[in-house]
This record gives C-alpha cells, sequence and structure tokens, in this order.
C-alpha cells in the first residue's frame, strides 16, 4: 500500500493524475446509465446500438484514463511510444468492452451480468498491459508479478461487482456501479504501474519533453471527454424522448380519444384530490351526472359520424364554460361527469346552468341542425355520500330520474331513490325468475278486415303477473329486460310459443309476433325463426314478425339483410308504429314490408284533428300504390273508426275490437277452435317435405 501511494504521489504529475481520475469518473458515470438504459431496451436491434454506445464510452474513459496517467508517469528516462501497440491497446478496450457488454445483456445466460464484467475486467488489464507494451523507455524495465497479478485480480472482481450493483433494484444502484468502475479502472493502472521499475542506461540519449507530453495529455483528455460528452447527449436525448413519450401515453390513458376530455380514471384522481382538499363544514363538491338525451335518435337517423360530432361540439362548448376549480369528463357513451367545489348554493346554480346551456343549444352539423337536451343528476359530499362510489352513485340515482321526468332537466339526489333503485333490482330478480320458471304469459289481440268484417289473425303480446305486485304493463318490464339482457331469451319463448299455438288454430289465422332491436342484431334470427316454425309445424305463410323503424336504424345494412332471409322462408314482415320515425319513406322503399302498421298516435287524434285525418290518408294511399296492405292499431271508439271505413283502410285492431286476453278466452269465445294433435301434425311433415330451412 506504500509503494502504490508512494507511486502515486511521487511518480506521476498530480495535475495529470486529477485530469485522469475526471474522465475516469465521467465516462464511468455514463458508461453505467448507457449499459442499463440497453439492458431495458425490448428490441434486439436497438438492444445492441445502446450496447456499443456503452463500449464507446467505456473504452475512451478506459484508454483515455490509462493514456493520460501515463502520460503523467515520471520515469526520469526519455520515453516514446510504439504507434502499433498504443492503437491496439485502444481496440482492445474497444472491441472487449463491445463483448462484454454484449454479453451481460445476453437475457439467455445464467447470471449474464456476472460474465459480462469478468470480460470487462479482463479488458482492462489487457488493454492496460498491451499500453504499457507501447510504452517505450530509456532504460532497463522491471515488474513486480504479485502486484501484476493483484492489479488483474482487482480489476477483474471490481468490474463484475460493477454490473452486478448496478442491476440492483435500489435508488443507489447507478451511483454505486459508477463508484466501482471508477476503482476497477484505476486500482489496475495505479496497482500496475507500481509493479512498473525503470532502471536508466549509463548514457541516456536524450531528455523527457515535459511540455510536448503534457500537450498530448490535454490533447487525448479533449477527445475523452468529447466521446464521453457524446454519450451524455444521446443518454439525455433518449432520455427527454422517453420522458415525453411516457407523458404522452400518461395523457392518453387519462383522456378521451374522441373529446379530449379527461376520462373516467382522470376523474377518480380528481376526485381524490379535491376531497382531501375540501374545508370542514365549509365546503362541499357536487358531482354532476350528465346524459345526453337524444343521442341515440342522432346516431340511429343521422350515422355515427354525426354523433361523434355532436359529443365534439358539445364537449368543446362545456370546456370553454369552465372556471377555475371546475373539472368536467366523458365516462361513457354520451355521459359526462362535471365536479365543482362550493360554498354558497349560487355558486352551484351558476355551474349548473352553464353545464345545461353547453347541452341545450342547438348544434349545427351540415345542412342539418338538433339540441341534444340532457338528463342532469347532482349528488354533493358529503352531504349525499360518505365515500366517492356512492357518491357517483347517488349522482347517477338522481340524472335516471331526470331522465325519467321530462319536465325536470336538473334533478337532486334524495335519499328515497335508493328505494326506488331497490325495488327496480328486486323486479329484475323476480323478471328472472319468472323468465326461468316460464311464468311469463302470452295474450292475444285480435285483428280485423275492415272490408269483410272477418278476423285475419292475431297479435302475441307479453303479459306478466307479479305474484305479488300483481299485473306488471309491459312498458315497465320490457325496458328491465332489455337492460339487463334477457329480452333475447324471452323474444325466442315468446316466438316458439305463438307458433306452437297458432299451429293448433282452427281456422288457420296470422299470428304476428314482435321482434326486439337485440333480436335482429343477434345475427341468429332466420335460424331461429326457421326451427320455431319446424318444431312447431306452422306454415311460414301464418307467421308475421313486426318490428319498428328505429330497430332497423341501429343497423340498417345488417338489419334489411337478416329480414330478406326470413322473408325467404316464406314469412311476413311488418313495418311498426309507422309514421313516428325519421325516415319511413326511405325505410318503405330500401325493403319490401309485406303490412304497414300505422301508429296508434295518429289514430288517437282522429276526431279532433283534421291534420292526423290528412296523414293517415296520406299513408292509405301510399299503401295502394305499394300494393301494401295497412293496418290501423289503437282503435277504441267508434269516432275513431268510421274516418278509417270512409278511407278505406285495410285492417284494424284495438280495444273496441277485443282485448288482448288469454289463448283459453279466445277459445271459449268461440273464435278459435282447437285443432286435435292428429291434424296440427300433418301441416309439419308438409314443411319438412317442402324444406322449410331453405329459402325458397
Amino acid at each position: 500500500m506504500i509503494s502504490l501511494l508512494g507511486c502515486i504521489a511521487f511518480e506521476h504529475n498530480p495535475w495529470l493524475v486529477a485530469l485522469a481520475v475526471l474522465i475516469c469518473v465521467a465516462g464511468s458515470w455514463i458508461t453505467i446509465r448507457l449499459y442499463l438504459r440497453a439492458a431495458s431496451e425490448a428490441m434486439p436491434l436497438q438492444r445492441v446500438g445502446w450496447q456499443f454506445l456503452t463500449a464507446v464510452c467505456a473504452s475512451a474513459a478506459i484508454w483515455c484514463t490509462h493514456f493520460v496517467a501515463m502520460l503523467g508517469f515520471r520515469p526520469h528516462v526519455p520515453v516514446d511510444f510504439d504507434p502499433v501497440k498504443t492503437i491496439a491497446s485502444l481496440l482492445i478496450a474497444l472491441i472487449g468492452s463491445l463483448a462484454a457488454f454484449h454479453l451481460a445483456g445476453y437475457r439467455r445466460l445464467w447470471k449474464a451480468p456476472l460474465w459480462g464484467g469478468a470480460l470487462l475486467g479482463m479488458t482492462i488489464t489487457a488493454m492496460h498491459y498491451t499500453g504499457m507494451a507501447a510504452y517505450e523507455v530509456r532504460g532497463i524495465a522491471f515488474w513486480n508479478m504479485s502486484y501484476v497479478i493483484v492489479s488483474a485480480i482487482c480489476a477483474v472482481a471490481l468490474s463484475v461487482a460493477t454490473l452486478h450493483v448496478s442491476n440492483l433494484a435500489s435508488p443507489r444502484a447507478k451511483l454505486g456501479g459508477s463508484a466501482l468502475l471508477v476503482l476497477a479502472i484505476a486500482s489496475l493502472h495505479f496497482i500496475g504501474m507500481t509493479a512498473f521499475r525503470v532502471e536508466p542506461l549509463q548514457s541516456p540519449v536524450g531528455t523527457v519533453d515535459a511540455a510536448h507530453l503534457n500537450a498530448l495529455a490535454l490533447a487525448v483528455s479533449c477527445m475523452a471527454f468529447v466521446i464521453v460528452g457524446t454519450g451524455v447527449v444521446s443518454y439525455m436525448i433518449e432520455d427527454r424522448t422517453r420522458n415525453d413519450s411516457v407523458e404522452r401515453l400518461r395523457q392518453m390513458a387519462l383522456s378521451d380519444v374522441l373529446t379530449g376530455l379527461p376520462n373516467r380514471a382522470r376523474l377518480i384522481d380528481f376526485l381524490q384530490i379535491e376531497v382531501t382538499q375540501l374545508q370542514a363544514d365549509k365546503e362541499r363538491l357536487a358531482l354532476v351526472a350528465i346524459d345526453l338525451n337524444r343521442f341515440k335518435e342522432i346516431n340511429d337517423s343521422k350515422g355515427h359520424q354525426a354523433g361523434d360530432e355532436v359529443l365534439r361540439i358539445i364537449a368543446a362548448r362545456m370546456t370553454k364554460s369552465l372556471r377555475a376549480g371546475e373539472f368536467v369528463a366523458r365516462v361513457g357513451g354520451d355521459e359526462f361527469v362535471a365536479v365543482r367545489r362550493y360554498t354558497e348554493a349560487a355558486q352551484l346554480t351558476d355551474f349548473l346552468t352553464r353545464m345545461e346551456n353547453a347541452t341545450s343549444r342547438a348544434v349545427q352539423y351540415d345542412d342539418w341542425e338538433v339540441t341534444p337536451g340532457a338528463s342532469i343528476g347532482v349528488a354533493m359530499y358529503p352531504d349525499d355520500a360518505q365515500n366517492l362510489d356512492t357518491l357517483q352513485n347517488n349522482a347517477d340515482l338522481a340524472m335516471y330520474r331526470s331522465k325519467a321526468d321530462p319536465h325536470h332537466a336538473i334533478c337532486f339526489y334524495e335519499p328515497a331513490m335508493d328505494e326506488t333503485v331497490r325495488a327496480r333490482r328486486a323486479l329484475v330478480a323476480a323478471l328472472r325468475e319468472a323468465v326461468t320458471n316460464r311464468q311469463l304469459q302470452i295474450y292475444y289481440q285480435v285483428q280485423t278486415s275492415l272490408l269483410s268484417g272477418e278476423i285475419v289473425g292475431y297479435e302475441a303480446l307479453l303479459r306478466w303477473q307479479h305474484p305479488e305486485r300483481g299485473f306488471i304493463p309491459p312498458s315497465e318490464f320490457i325496458p328491465l329486460a332489455e337492460e339487463h339482457g334477457l329480452i333475447n331469451t324471452i323474444g325466442e319463448w315468446v316466438l316458439f310459443e305463438a307458433c306452437k299455438h297458432a299451429a293448433t288454430w282452427d281456422p288457420p289465422y296470422r299470428i304476428a309476433v314482435n321482434l326486439s332491436a337485440a333480436q335482429l342484431s343477434s345475427g341468429d334470427l332466420p335460424r331461429i325463426v326457421a326451427s320455431a316454425l319446424q318444431e312447431s309445424g306452422l306454415t311460414a305463410d301464418r307467421l308475421e314478425l313486426e318490428l319498428t323503424e328505429s330497430i332497423i336504424f341501429a343497423d340498417r345494412e345488417r338489419a334489411l339483410e337478416t329480414l330478406g332471409e326470413i322473408k325467404a322462408l316464406g314469412v311476413s314482415i311488418a313495418l311498426d308504429d309507422f309514421g313516428t320515425g325519421y325516415s319511413s319513406l326511405g325505410t318503405l322503399q330500401s325493403f319490401a314490408f309485406d303490412r304497414i302498421k300505422l301508429d296508434r298516435s295518429f289514430v288517437c287524434e282522429l276526431a279532433r284533428s283534421n291534420q292526423a285525418k290528412a296523414i293517415i290518408r296520406a299513408v292509405l294511399a301510399l299503401g295502394k300504390s305499394l300494393s301494401v296492405p295497412v293496418l290501423a292499431e289503437g282503435i277504441e271508439t267508434h269516432d275513431q273508426l268510421l274516418p278509417l271505413i270512409e278511407e278505406r283502410c285495410d285492417e284494424v285492431q284495438g280495444f273496441l275490437f277485443g282485448r288482448p286476453v288469454p289463448l283459453d278466452q279466445i277459445v271459449a269465445s268461440g273464435q278459435i277452435r282447437i285443432a286435435d294433435p292428429a291434424e296440427s301434425a300433418q301441416p309439419a311433415d308438409k314443411q319438412t317435405d317442402e324444406g322449410l330451412l331453405s329459402p325458397s
């Protein structure tokens, strides 16, 4: 140790030693960072590129540290350098470092960083002693082999430790790895130089040109710093680029792509921060749930592109109306959430007014204008909820109440709403049980020809008699079935049951069954219809499927294709609620319907509205021109019937002719006789022979 310290203190130029150490520290610092960057790269080609840059910086640190320190050594005899061996030492440093870092990054090798570290230590050793071989002195050189062996052991051991520590999951791993690499390079050089001794010749030729050596050391140092600086800049650029990319990805993860508003994840973060900043007993946090009222209609009538544009415009209006501390996010298709802290009711009122204005103003798109409107629900923290999940749920409850009450665009949460939700959930559970246990019933309503006065068919209508609540109207449980995924099961059961019943009727009247949007979009409807006909034995010409225009618009092209497949079976297709949609004439033009059912809203106005009479007259004329019979629904009085008779309407349906009743009551009235099973079996055989499952 005394010899080592003496070598450093008395046999080296202290300024050049300090410069060599500075090169070593800077080079080691950036080498470790580049090494870790290469290790984190997933793409093989990019990883090799980073390994090469690491090797360049490492070799610059190793070789330049050695060379500058060598130039600072004082052998007290003239010196010179062999250019071939000097260049060879540089190549050893570069090639050996590249091999070492590539080996350390080889992920299939067990303990690869340790093997790479060992190779790096041997590279430092080989470079140093090759460089010493290029160091020519005018004297006799002696080597202390003990110091040579110790220097090699230190270089290898410290290099292994360098890469091992650098890969540790610790905040100080980079600093520790850099320090160990400095020790590996410095210990090898100075212990190796301690092993070197020169005996001057008796008659030395020439003298040592110190100024020349110092200038050379400075030039090498400058080149070293240029190389290391290149590595630093590359690392910083990449690190900044990666940080920018991470920030962009974070923003994308927290933002809605369509509108640019924050999304649900960002909303939750914001709410958590806002709750912690509430001043006790002074501030309240208002959570406002906003749902557009006519968004589905816009999508159905104008397409999804128009719907997206409406969302962007509404979002831009909301953003523009925000003030300091206010927040709005898009959390679903047409659902938004706005947040504000407030101390006075007037502040909340102003906030809600601005949100309502953003949704209630008309939106202009291309050549049409629409006013979406919105249902708004408000819940306050901590008055209405003690946690954020409950707060959001209560705001949604208030919003649903607003949607159900068209006279109140803004509703505030009330505890009674929880009772409504519990009752709704109980009703859903009961509906599931009714579906599972076949507790639903099919009622039939008669359809009559106005021209002959005879019965032409019956419409199958679903009814539910709850064991405790009694009769529950379809307008209440059908939306629940659609919302909770029960409508397909129910619709299929109604179809099979109605076909089975109708197959036994005498006379063989037509049976009409309603379709839901979910059934039409399932893609399996033609097969289900064919199966119902085959199992029941009902002839295809006696089955009529009814659907509304809004169902078709949900996916027009696919819907018309499915209807075409069903019509090919011989089944009739009726357009229900005609006149209430947006493109009735276009719908009639795109598909050959077998019947038009005039919506009851026009019939109800017949007795007191000349406009309703004019519309019905136009629809009947349209039906005759297309050779499509028209059936008027909802006939309840003779005053409604007489204009239809005058205008020569084809068919009618309503309470005036018969209410929906169970099949056994119709049989008891004598309108239908149930045929014997042997009689009803024959049509099924005939259908099978005709190939019902194949389009005809």
